[in-house]
């Protein structure tokens, strides 16, 4: 098998756009490509398991125990593994480097591709590469890809002076092309599932990759040996029980899902029915709503026109129907979304209303202490401290001063600075995101508590239909 690290000196570096190339291109030839991106980034991996063919799985070393790293490595392993890392090879929240992208290359055995932004750079290359290495000699730096190249000369340059000068291969030479940028917005790269030219752009890069990256040198280079599936305990004891179906918005405006938190849902025994938000009138028959996060602000006008839909879910969440939603879909599910100078109607089954801010509100890693008011049933006393993420430029106001809340937020912001996880009738709704790993296996818990109204709404007409 094959598997390595894309990694950077410092973030912007283009290495996102050769981690889509590099998937597209060794797909193109036939080679079975599983990406993985380390962090909590959604947008990213989107972009990477559409251009490799397969969904894109999360790393996290700060979210995630060790062992759950190698097993989510290991369990999704393919002919080729690519992980993309974040930022610098080196940088990290933790000073020790011990949750760093250098970290996670040592824990899962991982040649590094380090790319070079060389823009404005000759024999300046040489103490960069030089440094990276002796800063940490258990780093493999397979190989460099130069990016952001001013033409054959400029490469012919930095091609000399790195052999000169380090033992480090040149595997790939990318020009500057503007064509292969792809549009940004505060969160990063806009989401593949927005852009209706995602399929011609990843085309697009994944050739232009393949024409300047000697992709035979890059798997000759990253050759290993299969690692070992660690053993991990099933983290919930909660039993299953029936099929439930659960409503999952699928669309331009929500699709921040993990592909892990998909198949938790769905081996604890939920049917995922998509439906989209924009246009469908409708939602299908289902025992509970899932809504994760997006950008519900850019679709705000068509999301507001959508009066059927959103008529529909505020009466079925006001009936009782259980609901999750994150970030953007706690958004979508509030009064209004004020955005650029307008003001645009949701489906008010919150009773607050949502601000735009030219600043994150939120932002990094949480920790969150679950209360007593958390509605999900759980097989033993909560975990002490939850980890999870958030990332968001809204705000939340007007909301009744008799709110109810599941989460204590002691790092991070959540919806006021203290609290996360409001809670309507069988709705929870947080600015949080979960991930299913460790000791917070909520979407195991979720369809325990569909599972359990579904039997309580039974139950009930039971008792009606005796009484009669």
């Amino acid at each position: 098998m094959n598997r390595m690290l894309i990694s950077a000196a410092h973030k912007s570096s283009g290495k996102t756009m050769v981690s889509i190339g590099l998937c597209a291109a060794l797909a193109a030839r036939g080679h079975a490509v599983q990406p993985f991106k380390k962090g909590p980034d959604y947008i990213d991996p989107m972009w990477l398991g559409q251009a490799a063919g397969h969904p894109c799985r999360n790393l996290d070393l700060y979210l995630m125990e060790n062992d759950d790293v190698v097993a989510t490595f290991a369990r999704h392993a393919s002919e080729v593994n690519l992980v993309e890392g974040n930022k610098g090879l080196f940088d990290g929240l933790a000073l020790d480097g011990s949750n760093s992208n250098a970290a996670l290359a040592k824990l899962l055995d991982l040649p590094v591709i380090l790319v070079i932004d060389a823009r404005g750079m000759t024999r300046g290359i040489a103490p960069l590469i030089l440094g990276y290495q002796a800063f940490d000699k258990d780093i493999d730096i397979a190989g460099v890809i130069l990016n952001n190249l001013g033409g054959k000369r400029h490469e012919s340059k930095l091609r000399e002076v790195i052999e000169h000068y380090t033992d480090v291969p040149v595997i790939g030479a990318i020009q500057h092309d503007e064509r292969l940028s792809i549009v940004e917005r505060h969160l990063g790269l806009m989401p593949s599932n927005e852009s209706h030219v995602a399929n011609a752009k990843i085309k697009q890069i994944g050739e232009a990759i393949a024409e300047q990256v000697d992709l035979d040198k890059l798997l000759a280079l990253t050759n290993k040996e299969p690692l070992p599936v660690p053993h991990k305990a099933t983290v919930s004891a909660l039993p299953c029980g029936d099929k439930v179906r659960i409503a999952i918005a699928r669309d331009r405006a929500f699709g921040f899902y993990y592909a892990d938190d998909l198949d938790a849902l769905e081996a604890a025994g939920a049917e995922l029915v998509p439906f989209d938000a924009l246009r469908d009138a409708h939602l299908p028959e289902v025992d509970g709503l899932y809504i994760g996060g997006g950008f519900p602000e850019t679709c705000a006008a068509e999301l507001e026109a959508n009066t059927a839909l959103r008529g529909e879910i505020r009466q079925a969440i006001a009936n009782g129907m259980p609901a999750y939603a994150e970030c953007g879909g706690l958004m979508y599910l509030s009064r209004s979304i004020a955005y650029e100078g307008r003001t645009f109607d949701m489906v008010g089954a919150i009773p607050g209303d949502v601000k735009m801010h030219a600043k994150p509100v939120g932002r990094g890693y949480v920790h969150l202490k679950e209360d007593a008011e958390h509605p999900w049933p759980r097989p033993d006393a909560p975990a002490k401290q939850i980890k999870a993420h958030e990332f968001h430029y809204s705000s939340l106001e007007n909301l009744p001063k008799d709110s109810r809340f599941a989460y204590h937020v002691a790092r991070g912001y959540g919806i006021d600075g203290e609290r996360d996880g409001i809670i309507v009738n069988n709705l929870l709704a947080s600015y949080t995101h979960l991930r299913t790993i460790g000791s917070c296996y909520w979407a195991t818990r979720f369809v325990g508590f569909i599972r359990r109204c579904k039997g309580d709404a039974l139950n009930s007409i039971s008792i009606k239909e005796k009484k009669k």
